[in-house]
């Protein structure tokens, strides 16, 4: 968030989504980090980067690459950290020493899942994510449109006439 160019934001968000995905991998939840892998840096980045890029979001701007307000930004992600890392630190979970282990789940059984009782939500999303694209395409052919041919300049009349 402390970047000029969005497109430079884009890209730092597939970063953090393609490090979840690790971080999920890493934790033993497969489905879970390639299903991130997939889905949110595979596509949902993707579709950011190309819809600032067709509505010519990411255009050049200011030489520097952060904002003046990264340094009140970076203080506040600290705060939210501290405070988190706090409320984790005087939790009761964290004291519990013996931890049940989450029941096996089959990636067929997940499938079946997603495909029989969370298919309206999927198809919705895909829709809402399909619209999403047409209308960037949409709003830079009607600024492409908008935008004046460049007019030659009429010659200036410098003479007086009398």
């Amino acid at each position: 968030m402390t970047m000029r160019r969005l497109v430079h934001c884009a890209l730092a968000l597939a970063v953090s989504f393609a490090g979840l995905a690790a971080l999920y991998l890493n934790l033993g939840a497969e489905f879970a980090g390639l299903a991130q892998l997939l889905v949110y840096v595979g596509a949902i980045a993707i579709l950011i980067v190309f819809a600032i890029l067709l509505t010519q979001g990411g255009e050049a701007g200011p030489d520097k690459v952060f904002s003046p307000a990264g340094l009140a930004g970076a203080v506040i992600a600290l705060a939210v950290f501290a405070v988190l890392a706090w409320a984790v630190n005087i939790s009761s979970v964290t004291r519990q020493s013996i931890v049940a282990p989450a029941p096996p789940t089959a990636m067929r059984d997940i499938g079946f899942t997603l495909m029989q009782r969370y298919v309206l939500p999927l198809e919705v999303i895909g829709l809402m994510l399909t619209a999403a694209l047409i209308g960037a395409v949409i709003l830079a052919v009607r600024q492409k449109v908008s935008e004046p041919a460049a007019k030659p300049a009429a010659p200036q009349n410098t003479e007086l006439r009398a």
